[in-house]
């Protein structure tokens, strides 16, 4: 009986080792497979990419003019509007992210809690195709009539699309942050006289 239940044991022990290698070797092959895949898009964008640098001048790229029909293809308009956008996304995104996520872990009650801190994870994984259609359909349009422009679709209208983008990440990570702060630095504000704001802002905020 006993002999029984030792090759027993054996065998479950052989079993779970080769089950352990064949896992690890399927997962070793996927992140291989993934390194390879990505050098080979490189690759092929790299051989696609490099007669154009024979057409092209270096100084060409640094124009003013982006007109690909006549062979203009200047990135200054690009990067530029890029910059733009992205330092407008920046301005409305980070208040109004740092804002909400202080609401949620230090004012709001906890029913109301349980359901802004869900909903934010929930409108953080709207897919930015969903947001780029609501931008052009809806936004752009309102931006358009509302400010008198002949197009809606301007820097400030993708930049409020970008910031609507970038604010349910910033809550997320601004509110784990602030409840990552241990208690004890709010009881210690509090008891040398501080208000519930200066807490907020001068000891949990700047943790």
């Amino acid at each position: 009986m006993t002999k029984l239940v030792n090759r027993k044991m054996t065998f479950n022990t052989k079993y779970r080792q080769l089950l352990e290698f064949v896992v690890e070797a399927i997962i070793r092959i996927s992140g291989y497979s993934a390194v390879v895949f990505v050098g080979l898009i490189f690759l092929f964008l790299m051989q696609e990419s490099l007669p154009t640098f024979g057409e092209i001048q270096a100084r060409d790229l640094w124009s003013q003019r982006w007109y690909p029909i006549e062979n203009y293809f200047g990135v200054l308009p690009l990067l530029s509007g890029s910059l733009i956008i992205t330092l407008g996304a920046a301005l409305i995104a980070i208040p109004f992210g740092l804002m909400t996520a202080i609401f949620i872990a230090e004012i709001a009650p906890l029913w109301l809690r349980e359901i802004l801190k869900p909903l934010v994870e929930i409108l953080g994984g709207v897919p930015s195709v969903v947001l780029g259609f609501l931008g052009i359909t809806v936004l752009a349009p309102l931006v358009r009539e509302e400010l008198y422009l002949p197009t809606g679709l301007t820097a400030f209208t993708g930049a409020i699309l970008l910031a609507g983008m970038a604010i349910p990440t910033i809550v997320s990570v601004a509110e784990d942050a602030l409840d990552a702060v241990p208690k004890a630095y709010r009881d210690a504000a509090l008891a040398l006289g501080a208000t519930r704001w200066q807490t907020i802002w001068r000891d949990l905020a700047s943790s």
